[in-house]
């Protein structure tokens, strides 16, 4: 279970021997740093009832697959702006083109702009997550406050809620 009154700055302070560190410090802890720095975030790592806590591995593990897809997320998201850019600007070149020209690069625009928007989204969730691990709030419902579960951070790492909270959220 959590450590009571556990925050961002316990858990730095934790994982440094009382110094406080930014979210890249405290990931690279994870991924190659210290054991003691591990075990002190592994120490305050929620789970439910029922499962084993969180390993020094499968803590490294969702830590580097989060990485890596901020990694590309933001690599796809620079690329999709430029198209989108690009898309926008030769939307004024049409003066001649007849309406199914026109409507084809409305839809094309369209659906340029929702790939960016899906991107820039799926990217905020995994800097959150990736701020949470850092933080010692990983797995901490941001509803309830109950643990999210370990089986279900292993299969989707940015969940913010435990299935009970997000089951209600999507009677809404």
């Amino acid at each position: 279970m959590l450590c009571a009154g556990a925050d961002a700055h316990t858990v730095a302070a934790l994982e440094t021997g009382g110094t406080s560190v930014s979210t890249n410090d405290a990931l690279s802890t994870l991924t190659t740093g210290s054991q003691k720095g591990r075990a002190a975030l592994v120490a305050v790592l929620p789970v439910r009832d029922g499962e084993d806590p969180w390993t020094d591995g499968e803590l490294a593990e969702v830590a580097t697959e989060l990485t890596a897809d901020r990694e590309r997320l933001t690599a796809e998201l620079a690329e999709a702006d430029a198209e989108l850019s690009e898309l926008l600007r030769n939307s004024g070149d049409g003066a001649g083109d007849d309406q199914a020209d026109s409507g084809s690069s409305a839809l094309e625009r369209e659906h340029e702009l929702t790939l960016v928007n899906n991107t820039r989204d799926l990217l905020e969730q995994t800097t959150h997550a990736l701020d949470r691990l850092a933080a010692g709030t990983f797995g901490v419902c941001e509803s309830c406050g109950q643990a999210v579960g370990k089986a279900r951070l292993q299969a989707f790492p940015r969940a913010v809620l435990c299935v009970t909270c997000k089951q209600r959220e999507e009677r809404r």
